[in-house]
């Protein structure tokens, strides 16, 4: 539709029969398509028998490509809003000018009061990641064009740095994070750095070839954050009715079940590779939790609830 369109804007009042043989379909498929471009679309497309050809009997700007819902206008509003938690990265400006496009085919019969949706939705991060551009810049650009990198790195707890030559694969934004998932040549394995903790980053002049294999879907299945691990362990946490409803209102792990219990108590249950990230996120909800699988996390919870202990009492 979108190529009769020009067809017919060049002026050259083309036919069904011409317009079968430049787009090699049937003249039955033409006429249906102009049949659609006038009466759904609302194109001004009519027949002219002097010239034996179609025109438009009114000017006709962009092709109205964009047929969209109110519903779904809503959901570009919401979008327009997810934007900003993109601001002053390097996806905001192509994320800005999709929308920008999309907004700009709209059809001229959509029309809303904008000032209220726009006071209607709104996202907010409690902590925003520390991200240097430039580095973040180069790494997006290194993973899309699969060049490999030299990454002067600070793991954390360290304040030594060290030089990982790596394949960088996958920028991940994951719990409001962004993390890096790389072949580490050094490690001859899979690795996830943390954009924040590298100091310095060179190309070191090669390209990669990424593993068709490779999928950070796959990757993080079992894990409950960003660290993927070996292991099978099955977690079985239980929270009190204080905070009961917060576990049940939202999607934690996808192998979680859960379980009510008569008091109003809820058991999570979770299938996971590994416990240190598990382990985090059970004690930050303190005294409501206690953790019933499998004992191995729950000494390590205690121990560390010890240690939190003795460090208030040393202050």
């Amino acid at each position: 539709m979108l190529r009769i369109h020009r067809a017919i804007q060049a002026g050259g009042y083309p036919n069904a029969s011409d317009l079968a043989r430049a787009l090699e379909v049937s003249t039955k498929s033409i006429h249906r398509d102009l049949e659609f471009m006038r009466d759904r679309l609302e194109l001004p497309l009519a027949f002219e028998s002097s010239r034996n050809g179609y025109a438009y009997t009114q000017d006709v700007g962009a092709f109205p490509t964009l047929q969209i819902t109110e519903g779904e206008l809503f959901a570009l509003v919401v979008a327009e809003k997810a934007v900003e938690q993109y601001r002053g990265t390097n996806f905001e400006k192509p994320l800005l000018s999709a929308l920008r496009k999309m907004a700009s085919s709209l059809p001229d019969t959509i029309s809303l009061n904008w000032a209220d949706w726009d006071r209607t939705i709104s996202f907010r991060t409690s902590a925003e990641p520390v991200l240097d551009l430039k580095i973040f810049d180069t790494l997006s650009k290194a993973a899309a064009h699969r060049h490999q990198l030299n990454l002067t790195y600070r793991k954390p707890g360290q304040q030594r740095t060290e030089d990982r030559v790596v394949d960088p694969y996958h920028l991940a934004n994951i719990n409001g994070e962004w993390f890096l998932f790389a072949f580490d040549h050094l490690r001859q394995d899979i690795r996830t750095f943390a954009p924040a903790r590298i100091r310095g980053i060179q190309p070191t002049g090669k390209t990669f070839k990424r593993p068709a294999r490779f999928s950070v879907k796959k990757l993080l299945q079992n894990s409950f954050g960003v660290l993927s691990g070996t292991g099978d362990h099955r977690v079985v946490v239980r929270f009190n009715p204080l905070v009961a409803d917060y576990i049940r209102e939202k999607t934690w792990h996808p192998s979680q079940q859960t379980h009510e219990l008569p008091d109003g108590s809820l058991e999570l249950r979770l299938r996971l590779s590994s416990l240190g990230e598990v382990q985090r996120w059970i004690l930050s909800w303190g005294p409501n939790v206690r953790v019933i699988e499998p004992a191995e996390l729950a000494a390590n919870v205690l121990e560390s609830a010890r240690r939190m202990l003795e460090q208030g009492k040393a202050g």
